[in-house]
């Protein structure tokens, strides 16, 4: 698409800069966010931005003009790192990825992904915690998917989850992501319902299920990052298609019924129709407004909002 034609459908974004604002020093002068690595951001009911990353208190909360209102979330995750495997130490048809813990790791290194419910609850991904919860506004922890130091690839054990999406029904999808070629799907309440997927690059295999998102129809979509492309699936796991879109780790569904897929915006056929400006390529998780402005956390230690004009 080119940009006169996302100009016209109003799909035009420009990055807000100094988003958010600037912290003080004691000296009062303005600083600079520590934020290490910022894997995701998400908003809440109350037009909060939720920003994500790996260090102390690792739950940022802004408001949409970007001061800050609090930091909360510390011993939530854990202090493990998803660490890459070298192609020669892998053995035949396993995952590319494993975990170091301990000192090698960082403070709340586990931080993976952060989203907002149509309840307002919030969901956190501690991936080599191997873990999710689901938190109330107080940020307590009223439902726990997966045993926390606990791997595996069973109905109650995950091997370092990646994402968390949710239906218009309630129903909750995991990626489960680095260490299993899956996507496992819960009822709202944590019931196992179902699971899907195999380790390859054929329709409807993952090497790296990475994010996930549902549409309005209850079709899944799968950031497949490893073998470059976004996969489709039903509410029930069928492969429908699947779109080349590079190696993409972040992906958010719009109230318009688009997808964000890292910088570019997809209608649900896959065909692009929009672009965020400038370099966004280690976007790591993203969310979005009801007037369609745009976050996006990167692995680079960046937050950025992107506003539609």
């Amino acid at each position: 698409m080119f940009l006169w034609q996302a100009v016209a459908l109003g799909l035009d974004y420009t990055l807000v800069p100094d988003w958010p604002a600037p912290p003080r020093t004691a000296a009062g002068t303005a600083s600079a966010w520590n934020l290490i690595q910022v894997p995701g951001a998400a908003v809440d009911s109350r037009g909060h931005v939720l920003v994500l990353h790996r260090g102390a208190q690792p739950i940022l909360e802004f408001d949409s003009a970007g001061k800050f209102i609090r930091g909360w979330g510390d011993g939530l995750f854990s202090e493990g790192k998803v660490m890459a495997v070298a192609a020669a130490d892998r053995a035949a048809d396993a995952s590319g990825y494993s975990a170091v813990y301990g000192p090698a790791g960082c403070t709340a290194c586990g931080a993976h992904s952060i989203r907002v419910d149509a309840e307002g609850n919030v969901w956190v991904v501690d991936a080599p915690g191997h873990v999710i919860y689901k938190l109330n506004a107080q940020g307590k922890a009223i439902l726990t998917l997966g045993q926390k130091g606990v791997p595996g690839m069973s109905p109650t054990n995950f091997n370092l989850p990646t994402d968390v999406a949710f239906a218009a029904n309630g129903d909750v999808y995991v990626s489960d992501g680095y260490g299993n070629p899956r996507v496992v799907k819960y009822s709202r309440a944590g019931k196992y319902l179902s699971q899907w997927g195999s380790r390859g690059s054929g329709p409807g295999q993952f090497q790296l299920p990475h994010n996930l998102v549902v549409d309005s129809r209850g079709r899944v979509y799968v950031s497949d990052r490893d073998n470059r492309r976004v996969e489709v699936f039903d509410s029930d796991g069928k492969f429908l298609s699947e779109w080349a879109t590079g190696g993409v780790s972040a992906l958010w569904m719009t109230r318009e019924q688009r997808i964000w897929t890292g910088g570019v915006l997809r209608d649900l056929d896959g065909k692009e129709v929009a672009r965020l400006p400038g370099d966004v390529g280690t976007a790591h998780g993203m969310a979005g407004t009801a007037a369609g402005d745009v976050y996006v956390g990167q692995l680079n230690g960046a937050v950025q909002k992107f506003k539609r004009r």
